[in-house]
């Protein structure tokens, strides 16, 4: 394993916070973690690109946010993906599928 960690392309971290809220609500520090843990320490997401992402997919109804307390006794806002964002999950799954095996394919042209 690499301690190099990857950047993310264009909407990539929009794909993995929905796929990461398709798990049930979750805080935004909940959701770094969560990726940051099953992807074995990979992929790291600041703050700075996190919260920007968390309040697009909130204003594209992707994902609706509620304030509760975190696990720790704290106010935190608790995010959760919206019919509509379950639908976009979808789409964006399928079209990341279908574009990470067109790009094995011409990588694995002799």
């Amino acid at each position: 394993m690499t301690d190099e960690r990857l950047d993310l392309p264009q909407g990539t971290l929009d794909l993995l916070i929905l796929k990461a809220l398709s798990l049930g609500p979750q805080h935004g520090w909940a959701i770094s973690e969560r990726l940051h843990q099953v992807s074995r320490a990979t992929l790291a997401v600041p703050q700075g690109s996190l919260y920007p992402a968390l309040h697009r997919l909130e204003r594209r109804g992707w994902i609706a946010a509620e304030w509760g307390t975190s696990d720790n006794n704290r106010r935190a806002k608790y995010y959760e993906l919206t019919r509509a964002g379950q639908k976009q999950l979808r789409a964006e799954s399928e079209d990341w599928r279908r574009l990470t095996a067109a790009v094995a394919l011409v990588l694995d042209m002799a």
